[in-house]
């Protein structure tokens, strides 16, 4: 800007500690907060996840997710891409009768999809048959992906998949492109940098047995150490040694595979009962007749808290009761049935694409209203 009123001004100085730019988290809980991202962790960020996901020189990176988002932004993303010397393909819409085109057109080898999105390309390809051979990775991330769906990406588009699991605030974990398809069905993959430190710890934050579910507590090379002017929020989302409190309730197997069993604030506390949301939508997509499903907690004056299941049906919606007999026939304990379920024809998300779960909840809280009356 200077230059443009004639005063010749040199470029400054890199600095790698310097800020690079403000990400937004997601403010699915509250408030976003600004995360800084500095010049030396960032590149790290997405150099490393590309060399990991395999990118050359060749390759054509798709972005169809809002680009500002740190997953296609930078895991490896759009600048991993370019690093690395290959082509980005941007798009304003992610309509599968637009993109899927677009993929054919451009020879697009790899793409990054949030969990809701890879359903709705699995079903577009019932109808749209543009040639998809070029793609060579489909990264799935963002939000917990169901076995089932994971397993149905890979046949539908003959391409191996990539879980993804991260935060804009650092910590990545990738399921490996050669590891066994269990692990890519069922995991969330393993930390991207040797020097990653992660906890999976109590609520007392003393570190769990492996195998049990506790919080990720995370440190490492690319991992902030706190967020922009919020002095108060970081003395709660870090510990006194620097460890990044995530939110996220994992567990880990002995291979150092990460399964995410869902958000700590989404636990539904009904009648002392602390029940994981992820668990009850697990079992609900067994049920042949749901397509898709989220669990969400309802306030309620009886339980303090509700579950409410909203799904997405196969076919004609059951009604409440046979649903839940078909629960009790799988065996899930009666404390972990539904108390409303809602049907939808689609999901509310948010602007990356994520299913929108405070909305979901003020859904909840309306329509249980409104039977009421």
């Amino acid at each position: 800007l200077f230059s443009l009123r004639g005063e010749r001004q040199a470029w400054p100085q890199p600095d790698a500690a310097g800020t690079a730019l403000l990400l937004l988290s997601g403010g699915t809980t509250g408030t976003p907060k600004l995360i800084p991202r500095r010049h030396a962790d960032y590149s790290y960020n997405f150099s490393a996840s590309a060399e990991l996901c395999g990118l050359k020189p060749q390759s054509v990176y798709l972005a169809v997710l809002p680009v500002a988002h740190n997953f296609p932004l930078a895991c490896p993303g759009i600048l991993g891409t370019l690093a690395c010397g290959g082509k980005v393909v941007l798009t304003d819409s992610a309509s599968c009768d637009e993109v899927m085109p677009l993929i054919a057109e451009q020879g697009v080898t790899h793409v990054a999809l949030v969990p809701a999105l890879a359903q709705l390309w699995v079903q577009a390809r019932e109808w749209e048959d543009s040639d998809l051979s070029s793609l060579r990775v489909i990264q799935v991330g963002g939000a917990r992906l169901d076995p089932t769906l994971a397993e149905q990406v890979i046949s539908t588009f003959d391409c191996p998949l990539q879980q993804v699991f991260g935060m804009a605030e650092g910590l990545l974990c990738f399921t490996r492109l050669d590891d066994p398809l269990a692990t890519v069905l069922h995991s969330q993959g393993r930390p991207m940098s040797p020097l990653d430190e992660i906890h999976v710890v109590d609520e007392e934050e003393n570190d769990v047995v492996p195998g049990e579910t506790g919080q990720l507590l995370t440190r490492g090379p690319y991992t902030i150490t706190g967020y922009y002017r919020a002095p108060e929020h970081n003395a709660r989302a870090f510990t006194a040694q620097g460890f990044y409190r995530t939110g996220d309730n994992v567990r880990l197997d002995e291979a150092g595979n990460l399964y995410v069993e869902g958000r700590i604030k989404e636990q539904i506390n009904r009648a002392g009962e602390k029940i994981a949301a992820a668990e009850v939508e697990s079992v609900l997509m067994r049920l042949e007749d749901v397509k898709d499903c989220a669990v969400v907690a309802a306030p309620d004056k009886l339980l303090g808290e509700r579950i409410c299941a909203f799904i997405i049906a196969q076919r004609t919606p059951s009604d409440y009761q046979q649903l839940r007999q078909k629960l009790v026939r799988m065996g899930i304990s009666a404390w972990k049935i539904p108390d409303q379920i809602e049907f939808l024809t689609h999901w509310p998300l948010t602007a990356v694409g994520k299913v929108d779960k405070k909305r979901l909840t003020a859904l909840a809280i309306e329509r249980y209203r409104h039977s009421a009356q």
